[in-house]
């Protein structure tokens, strides 16, 4: 099958974010941009334990939309840490 495309789909270009984002996927490249940290940081474990424990709780209310500004009690649990941490600093 033969798609047809527009001719202003015909005239996109790659962004240069894009481009970037394909050089960082090579194994012999390490990235320092912003928004890019290492894989090996990742909390794999405690993520997967996390989302296990919230599947197992309300799996509907997992999957649903919800308010732009998020969840209210994760919202006052990230508060809170954050204002007893720089008031330790």
């Amino acid at each position: 099958m033969k798609w047809a495309i527009s001719r202003r789909a015909q005239q996109l270009t790659s962004s240069a974010i894009r481009e970037i984002l394909k050089v960082t996927e090579r194994p012999e490249v390490i990235s320092f941009a912003g928004g890019l940290p290492s894989p090996a940081s990742f909390p794999v474990a405690a993520m997967e334990a996390a989302t296990a424990r919230v599947f197992a709780d309300n799996p509907a209310a997992a999957l649903q939309y919800a308010a732009t500004e998020g969840y209210l009690p994760l919202r006052e649990f990230v508060a809170k840490r954050h204002t007893s941490a720089s008031s330790v600093c």
